[in-house]
């Protein structure tokens, strides 16, 4: 754990995950983004399951959501505005929220992106819409790997903004499956994207 570490320890950490940030936002560095993922994977869960103990599968769901984020938006991520740890826990915190709200457990005429909009550096700049482009189409390659039924069920909830209640209707599937069968598709899009070649 982070608290655990020393004061020297934390800066050292908190510069190596500053180092990998640039490298997947200027390179799609896979490696760098395995060492990210490694790092915040289980801080991410914990940070879920705090919230709301005993939901698994929403702390599972919810730290791939952040991690698959964290590798589409790492060219928005600014250093001079915040910590890598500040811009992740951020994300989390809004898409928790995007979460509940598609669960239908959440409501508020305040939007979160709002909040939070300046820790991303929205400017438009050439080099970056490659890079976005250049991700995009990772995790679209990577997106057609995936079973029918994984994409399916990742269509239904994060292209057509359906909750996991109105796909498991449409689908004619238990809400149980509808669920496992996302965690799963995130989890084995995050490896696809890693592995992609560069």
């Amino acid at each position: 754990m982070v608290s655990s570490l020393t004061e020297e320890e934390q800066i050292a950490l908190q510069h190596k995950m500053r180092q990998c940030m640039q490298k997947v936002a200027q390179h799609r560095d896979k490696e760098a983004f395995g060492v990210l993922f490694d790092h915040f994977a289980p801080l991410l869960r914990s940070f879920s399951l705090a919230r709301e103990p005993g939901a698994s599968l929403m702390a599972d769901e919810l730290t791939q959501v952040v991690l698959l984020k964290v590798w589409e938006k790492a060219h928005t991520y600014n250093s001079d505005k915040a910590s890598v740890s500040t811009w992740i826990y951020t994300l989390a915190r809004n898409s928790r929220i995007d979460l509940l709200r598609r669960s239908g457990r959440y409501t508020t005429e305040i939007d979160p992106e709002y909040l939070w909009q300046e820790t991303e550096d929205e400017s438009t700049d050439p080099f970056l819409d490659v890079q976005q482009k250049r991700a995009e189409k990772s995790i679209a390659d990577a997106f057609e790997h995936l079973s029918i039924d994984q994409r399916q069920v990742l269509t239904k909830v994060y292209l057509e903004g359906k909750t996991h209640q109105e796909s498991a209707e449409e689908l004619a599937l238990p809400l149980g499956t509808i669920k496992s069968r996302i965690r799963l598709a995130l989890k084995k899009l995050q490896i696809l994207v890693r592995n992609q070649p560069c």
